[in-house]
Formats: structure tokens, C-alpha cells, sequence
């Protein structure tokens, strides 16, 4: 399943792409804009960099660390139970829990992975 949270991982990697080239700032020389362009460039691989996925007993955690500063972007359930299946991705409710109203998706059959914004599962 490491692999398939790969996919969820990279789908939020390039959606950070997305929106950090589609802002937009005024420069006044070159040199502030090629400043700009490696400010950019530094904020994506700290982003890119920062992903990470810890393994607990019920869920696999997805974990953003931009400088220092750690969130929970969401969880993949390890194995089904009553109410998911093995695979679901759920929205974080806090650091240590998932928010169990329903599945945004499923990494084993890729139904929502895609779908998946930078900013987490949701």
C-alpha cells in the first residue's frame, strides 16, 4: 500500500506546483524577479521535501513539515472496518484522529487520489 500513498503524495506534490506558479507578483528589475523565481523554486522543494507518512496501528498519517511547522494533511486506513474499507483516505479531525464521516477517496482502486489539493486530504 506504501506504494499507493506514493500516488497521493506525489498528486499533492504537484498540486503545490500548480499553485505556487499560478501567483502572481509585480517586479521592478531582473534581478527581483529572478530573486522571485528562487524563492519559488526553494518553496517547493521545502514542501516537496516535507512529505512525509508515519505508520500507526489503524491508519498510515500524511504529514506536512514546512520549516518546522508540522500538520496533518490526512489518513489512509490500513485495514477495513464496520463503516471503511482497507485503502479509504480520510480527512484529518486533528493530529491523532481522522474525521470518520465518510472516505474521500481510496488509494488501492485510485478513486480520488488525483483529486487530492496540496493542502491535504478533503
Amino acid at each position: 500500500m506504501r506504494n499507493e500513498i506514493e500516488k497521493v503524495l506525489e498528486a499533492m506534490r504537484e498540486d503545490y506546483k500548480r499553485w505556487n506558479m499560478m501567483t502572481r507578483t509585480v517586479h521592478q528589475n531582473v534581478e527581483e524577479f529572478n530573486r522571485a523565481i528562487d524563492i519559488r523554486e526553494e518553496m517547493i522543494k521545502d514542501y516537496c521535501d516535507g512529505l512525509e507518512v508515519t505508520e500507526g496501528s489503524r491508519y498510515f498519517k500524511i504529514i506536512s513539515d514546512k520549516r518546522g511547522s508540522r500538520s496533518v494533511c490526512g489518513f489512509v486506513t490500513k485495514a477495513g472496518d464496520k463503516k471503511f474499507r482497507e485503502g479509504d483516505m480520510l480527512k484529518a479531525a486533528g493530529w491523532n484522529a481522522p474525521a470518520r464521516n465518510f472516505a474521500r477517496g481510496n488509494v488501492l482502486d485510485g478513486r480520488g487520489v488525483n483529486e487530492v489539493r496540496w493542502t491535504g486530504i478533503g
